[in-house]
């Protein structure tokens, strides 16, 4: 039995602290936990110290666009691997219980790549993006599993807080471990790192590389309860399916099914649509802001302190959005974070001190999460949850060709006309395209569909 959607939910007016959160349950503070964990990776290595520390040490002699155009096609190559996998991977978790089990394995992957980060030194660009290559792809992959375990824990008038509490989580995860780093990177003396003159090149970038081995100690310490009080959902063969089936074979038959689903269930796949195309805007302004902020001669201090900003503004601001999504719905939330990335990106254009950038990150702060949990949320609402591993494996496809699309026409721009701001000005139009598409999402008509699966399923397996 599945707790969270079976789980009557309290009247507003009835509901406890931890209800308006969406952390009323152990096992959604466990699920949510997760974007704890994984936000200190998110944060540290694809936002704030590696990106810095690959382009003035790891690439230290290289120009400064080749080490910037090295680094998006890494971002592209990862992407695309983990694209091409996910579909299949969530189709063969939807017929055997290893949701859970292909998270472990993600993890360990990611966990231990990053953890080698600490042997980058000066010079070891090729190691410095392969190790990247490796701990983006394992990240991404286990957020696919992690993402389809959400419409089994939650119901559907749960999911939008119980996302955004997630998102919540992961700021304040993101923000204390970048903290932490931020203090030993500036004074290496309080925390007994080599300091002072005459430091040779390893010891001089010890506190950065022991910022990488922490994220790994971070990311495995708070995977630990979700691994521990959140079940592995069952699984619902279909009615010409048996356990005695090759998986590998039920999972390419479920897959191609489940693409012809994707014509059923328009919503859902209108959704996905417009998610791939404004969330491509989102994730090139994550990914490639604190090269831009270098590139135009931003100080790498100003940039990690307001990355660090950004994740405390974003606590307040995702549960502010799952309040939101409540009283306005999902849908008009995230057109209003949309309305102010466009206003970040035309900030980002005429950025040019360190007030500018700092700007630029209070306001990414202020809807990056809400923007991005919603979006996990409404499609999660849209799908029936017997698939919702094919499904979110399909959601996974559209997000990182998001990633590959976004740093690739960053990186194209770059080189046409040799200068990033034109590109972060193109993102404009990610957001505009996809908020319009979303225009066509109708939840409530979607919903119903969902819905109405899960109990044809019921039906059928009655019969039988």
């Amino acid at each position: 039995m599945e707790p969270g959607p079976l789980t009557a939910a309290s009247s507003p007016a009835k509901r406890t602290f931890l209800e308006k959160l969406g952390l009323h349950r152990r096992e959604l503070r466990a699920w949510a936990l997760y974007d704890l964990a994984n936000s200190a990776f998110v944060t540290v290595i694809i936002t704030a110290i590696f990106p810095i520390y690959y382009g003035k040490v790891a690439s230290a002699g290289i120009p400064p666009q080749t080490a910037e155009y090295r680094f998006s096609m890494t971002t592209t190559v990862a992407m695309i691997v983990i694209a091409i996998l996910a579909p299949l991977l969530g189709a063969l978790a939807d017929f055997s219980p290893i949701k859970k089990r292909m998270i472990g394995i993600f993890l360990s992957l990611g966990v231990v790549s990053v953890a080698l980060m600490f042997f980058i030194e000066r010079g070891n660009w090729m190691l410095a993006l392969v190790l990247f290559f490796i701990s983006n792809f394992a990240a991404n992959g286990s957020f696919v599993f992690y993402d389809a375990l959400l419409p089994h824990l939650a119901s559907d008038e749960e999911m939008d807080r119980v996302s955004t509490a997630g998102y919540a989580l992961g700021y304040i995860g993101g923000g204390l471990l970048l903290a932490l780093n931020l203090a030993w990177i500036t004074k290496p003396e309080a925390f007994g790192f080599p300091h002072g003159p005459n430091l040779t090149p390893a010891q001089e970038s010890f506190p950065v590389r022991a910022a990488f081995l922490s994220v790994a100690v971070w990311w495995a310490l708070f995977s630990i309860p979700l691994f521990r009080q959140v079940k592995e959902p069952p699984v619902r063969l279909e009615p010409n399916e048996s356990r005695g089936q090759a998986p590998l074979k039920v999972a390419f038959t479920r897959l191609g099914e489940t693409f012809r689903e994707l014509k059923t269930f328009r919503n859902a796949f209108l959704m996905l649509i417009a998610f791939l195309i404004y969330n491509d805007g989102i994730g090139t302004i994550i990914r490639m802001a604190a090269l831009y902020g270098s590139g135009i001669g931003i100080p790498d201090s100003a940039m990690i302190s307001a990355i660090l900003i950004t994740q405390f503004v974003g606590v307040p601001f995702a549960f502010l959005f799952g309040s939101l999504a409540a009283k306005i719905g999902s849908k008009q939330s995230i057109f209003l974070g949309l309305v102010v990335y466009t206003l970040i990106s035309v900030v980002g254009y005429f950025m040019k001190t360190s007030v500018h950038f700092l700007v630029l990150a209070i306001l990414v702060g202020m809807v990056q999460g809400g923007t991005q949990a919603l979006s996990r949320s409404l499609f999660a609402s849209l799908i029936p949850r017997h698939k919702a591993g094919e499904f979110f494996g399909f959601f996974a496809v559209v997000e990182k060709f998001a990633g590959i699309i976004g740093p690739l026409v960053f990186g194209a721009m770059i080189v046409m006309t040799g200068s990033s701001r034109s590109a972060i000005l193109s993102v404009i139009g990610f957001f505009l395209v996809g908020g319009i598409i979303l225009c066509f999402v109708n939840v409530t008509e979607g919903q119903r569909a969902a819905r109405a699966a899960e109990a044809g399923l019921k039906e059928a397996l009655k019969e039988t």
